[in-house]
């Protein structure tokens, strides 16, 4: 019994968190089907009197939100694959190939990581400002392509690949190319998933840079969208929250079909680094 009630209380403690997190998101959505002023009523509900699609109605029609999720998923998606390629054969390369100064520039990489990216993002747009890139998505997307970080992530994973393995493909007459695309890359399958998921929830999320680098409204992501139905729909506590759901429940749904990916890839890349 004394070795239970700690566990018991560890598990207590444990779901009032769990409940305590999922609280907000259970009343966003909620209230995202509640009519007009009833999120606003005191004391607050929890569930809709009279549930209404109305505001997911105007979202779609005269809000016009589906440019914008076709903005966010282009962006996030686009971003996400040129990421994993960049930083799948980085992370090898620095990993496994042999080559002259690759330990001293890894550590050049590794320093950056400390600076805040906010220091680069003047330079960064005066760079895209010269190559015509401001105000479209391409100058959104190119930033987040070659991330220090998930070239750090993928190498510390690569390292446990075996160099026999690899040795025995190029005796074999195997090209890095080809050795890295047959037999590396399925290896490295978990750890990718896992960066896939940082850099496409990063990317969705992102409201900083792409303020900085979009003006024209046609071309917002969903978080620049729903900034500014704030703005103009301030009162408008249920539109809001419609608005909120259409942003949070893509990533939602992502993380969940990824989740078991994702946990394996954290585990073994603990384990391997």
């Amino acid at each position: 019994m004394k070795r239970l009630t700690p566990s018991l209380l560890l598990h207590i403690l444990l779901l009032v968190l769990a409940v305590g997190t999922l609280a907000p998101l259970v009343w966003m959505l909620s209230a995202s089907f509640m009519a007009t002023g009833e999120a606003n009523s005191i004391p607050p509900r929890w569930f809709p009197a009279h549930p209404t699609l109305d505001h997911y109605r105007v979202l779609f029609t005269r809000l016009d939100v589906t440019r914008y999720l076709w903005n966010s998923t282009a962006v996030a998606l686009t971003t996400t694959f040129c990421s994993l390629l960049i930083t799948s054969m980085a992370g090898y390369a620095f990993a496994k190939v042999r080559f002259r100064g690759r330990d001293r520039t890894f550590k050049l990489l590794l320093a950056a990581l400390v600076v805040p990216s906010q220091v680069g993002m003047l330079p960064l747009f005066l760079l895209l400002q010269k190559l015509g890139m401001v105000n479209n998505l391409w100058g959104v997307v190119i930033p987040g392509v070659a991330s220090i970080y998930g070239i750090f992530l993928i190498r510390q994973y690569a390292l446990g690949v075996p160099d026999d393995l690899l040795d025995a493909a190029r005796i074999d007459g195997a090209g890095e190319f080809e050795i890295f695309w047959t037999i590396v890359l399925p290896i490295l399958k978990p750890i990718l998933v896992t960066q896939a998921l940082f850099t496409f929830l990063g990317s969705w999320n992102d409201f900083l840079w792409p303020l900085i680098v979009l003006s024209d409204d046609r071309r917002y992501t969903l978080p620049l969208a729903l900034a500014n139905l704030v703005g103009e729909h301030v009162q408008d506590t249920e539109l809001m929250m419609a608005g909120a759901v259409i942003t949070v429940l893509p990533v939602l749904l992502v993380f969940l079909v990824l989740q078991r990916f994702y946990i394996r890839g954290v585990l073994m890349g603990s384990l391997k680094g």
